[in-house]
């Protein structure tokens, strides 16, 4: 089975590897081949905010608390992250996107999709060219997913990194979702996952036997339409190269709810180091700094405070969340998700 839809778009999800840990290893030869993690310090409450592939070995992951990041690998090297260098390198990986495309969607200061249908070259041919020319220019590899679809490119990224290319052709779509897991579908998270597994729902082929109303008996009607179809590999949304934001920001819900300070605060930390990532990517600054708290009974409040000025400082974005979260309950009661963005950009 085919998905004759989608046979016009050819689209490239490229994505660096370990970009910050990477970034830190080329600027400091003295950092290769050892374990780099890219973050606080393991003796305070910050997090990881990437890691090189020897401490990935380990079980060293992004957003891990640095400290267990130390216990899990004792001799990794930590390293405060530099966001002005990464958004240097970020600046010249997006000049060689712009020689193939000018439909480029950045997600971040180290990954975009590129949709690339109608051009001379195959689309295959032009992901070699990016990873070749990116390394060239950066000394910084890439992996890229070659695919008729954002969902499938993004996904074919991820599967053979460092240095990957994969590519996922129309007719193999439902094929590679068959051996895939739902949790590998973008925007489906640790909570959605466990929820999904409560109801017989691990695999995405476990849907497919499934009529959407039957579907949406077990999962609900706002999300069965959009699990329905992702699980099949179909994904209709176009590449937009420019798109006005509202908002922009990021949320964790907790494998466990809690109402640990240092816990919450290491999290915030973390969200507003990433949100400052997108900032920096998109050129943009924000006055408005929202926090979302939702507690373990699921009843949610926000708070939020207007800036004099805009910002895209992770510094500042995380002193104010924690400002407002001491207007919550967040450390009385515990918390299943915390979430923070920023908006009214300049």
């Amino acid at each position: 089975m085919t998905h004759p839809s989608l046979f016009q778009r050819k689209i490239i999800h490229f994505d660096m590897d370990a970009f910050y840990a990477s970034v830190e290893v080329r600027d400091d030869p003295r950092l290769k081949g050892r374990p780099v993690v890219v973050g606080g310090s393991p003796q305070g409450r910050g997090v990881v905010c990437s890691a090189s592939y020897e401490a990935r070995k380990f079980g060293v992951r992004s957003a891990m608390g640095c400290f267990q990041a130390s216990k899990l690998c004792p001799e990794a090297v930590f390293v405060p992250p530099s966001f002005a260098k990464y958004t240097e390198a970020s600046a010249q990986i997006r000049e060689v996107f712009d020689r193939y495309t000018a439909l480029v969607e950045p997600l971040s200061l180290d990954e975009a999709y590129l949709d690339v249908t109608g051009k001379e070259l195959y689309a295959v041919q032009i992901a070699r060219r990016i990873q070749r020319e990116v390394y060239a220019e950066t000394r910084l590899t890439g992996s890229a997913g070659v695919a008729p679809n954002k969902l499938l490119a993004k996904i074919a990224s991820d599967m053979n990194k460092p240095r990957g290319l994969t590519v996922v052709l129309p007719e193999q779509a439902l094929a590679f979702m068959e051996q895939l897991p739902l949790r590998k579908i973008h925007g489906i998270g640790p909570a959605t996952e466990a929820r999904l597994a409560a109801v017989g729902l691990s695999q995405c082929r476990d849907v497919w036997p499934l009529t959407l109303d039957e579907l949406a008996t077990k999962v609900g009607g706002n999300m069965a339409a959009w699990l329905f179809a992702r699980a099949r590999g179909l994904d209709e949304r176009p590449v937009q190269a420019s798109r006005e934001r509202k908002s922009l920001g990021r949320e964790t819900t907790f494998s466990a709810d809690t109402k640990d300070r240092a816990t919450l605060e290491g999290v915030l930390d973390r969200l507003a180091g990433e949100i400052a990532t997108r900032l920096a990517a998109r050129q943009l600054k924000g006055r408005t700094i929202t926090l979302k708290v939702k507690y373990a009974d699921f009843s949610q409040i926000t708070r939020r405070l207007t800036l004099p000025a805009g910002t895209d400082q992770a510094e500042v974005l995380a002193a104010t969340g924690k400002i407002l979260m001491d207007e919550t309950e967040a450390t009385r009661r515990k918390v299943r998700l915390l979430g923070l963005s920023l908006s009214t950009f300049q």
